[in-house]
């Protein structure tokens, strides 16, 4: 009998210890499948910064950055990227130098004369890329030479296929003989103007320089008003450099300056390739009311539109990568751009 009991209570105690076994078995095989007190390592992409840009040109710049921390993985690629546009990535223009942290500096090449650009530096691991801060420089204008007005106005120049046109606005308030320009201020006088006039947009001299002056067609039609050895383009002239750059429909991006520095996003097509950097200086209207600056950039040209009074001029929008021909009143306060004799 004691055998049997003896034996019974051991069998008990085998079983219980088995269960044990068990119930410790599948506890550690929870642990393992939801192990979260010892998470997997986090991804984590390169930190850095971005170095002010230097030695800029017209065509190059230099450019660098600091790769402070490799993230999770080592640093297989850096450099720098830029574009146009602003936040670049490395799908835009890039440049690769080397491996791993620390400072680093990019030489940039084929750029566009008097151009905006942005550019941030980037750092690759296996998480992906990291980048840094961004920074902006513009080029220098392009390579052709200057020329003054009769105020002492300095205008760059470039060559666009057999045209030499001036980079800038206008902005003299005389003839190239020496008489002066009347100044219009007054809305009322400028809506009843048949007399050459100008004026500053919105009254505010400080547009100068960055736009120039807004002149009616009366002071273009003058014969004086551009730089000796220079005039105001015809209609025809107009045309000619929209279809040396591909035809209305697309030479407005060609012709526009990039960015949104002066021009309304998006700045529709714009890469300036032309080096004509034309700006959006808005216009004064027949009722002498001032508008559209940063939107529309409007250019006179010397021909009249038949027996209308109307006459042709050039318009360019923040939102169309073309350029569009006009007729529009003498009396409008529009832009002037000069080419050469």
């Amino acid at each position: 009998m004691k055998n049997a009991f003896y034996e019974k209570i051991t069998r008990i105690w085998i079983s219980a210890l088995i269960s044990i076994g068990f119930l410790l078995m599948i506890t550690s095989s929870c642990k393992k499948g939801d192990d979260s007190n010892n998470p997997p390592p986090v991804s984590q992409v390169p930190i850095l910064t971005t170095n002010a840009a230097n030695n800029i040109t017209q065509t190059t710049a230099s450019c660098g950055g600091n790769v402070t921390s490799q993230g999770s993985s080592s640093v297989t690629a850096r450099g720098v990227c830029w574009s146009t546009s602003q936040s670049p990535t490395i799908s835009d223009n890039l440049t690769t130098e080397g491996n791993g942290t620390g400072n680093f500096t990019s030489n940039l090449a084929g750029l566009n004369p008097n151009t905006p650009y942005y550019v941030r530096a980037y750092a690759t691991n296996s998480a992906g890329t990291g980048y840094g801060n961004q920074v902006d420089f513009t080029t220098e204008q392009g390579t052709g030479s200057t020329v003054t007005d009769i105020d002492g106005n300095v205008y760059h120049t470039v060559t666009i296929g057999a045209q030499v046109w001036l980079v800038e606005n206008l902005k003299t308030t005389r003839y190239n003989d020496g008489t002066s320009i009347q100044l219009i201020t007054d809305g009322a006088i400028w809506a009843n103007l048949d007399t050459p006039g100008y004026c500053w947009y919105n009254n505010n001299a400080s547009n100068k320089n960055t736009y120039g002056a807004l002149y009616n067609w009366y002071a273009v039609n003058n014969g004086n008003l551009a730089p000796s050895g220079w005039h105001i383009p015809s209609d025809a002239e107009w045309t000619v450099l929209t279809s040396y750059l591909g035809g209305e429909s697309i030479a407005g991006g060609k012709l526009k300056e990039t960015g949104s520095t002066h021009w309304r996003s998006p700045n529709a097509g714009a890469t300036n390739e032309s080096g004509f950097t034309a700006l959006p200086a808005g216009h004064r209207d027949i009722n002498g009311s001032y508008s559209v600056i940063g939107d529309d950039g409007y250019w006179w040209s010397v021909t009249e539109y038949g027996s209308t009074g109307k006459v042709w001029y050039r318009n360019m929008n923040y939102n169309y990568a073309g350029v569009v021909s006009v007729s529009n009143n003498k009396i409008n306060g529009h832009s002037v751009r000069c080419i050469k004799d």
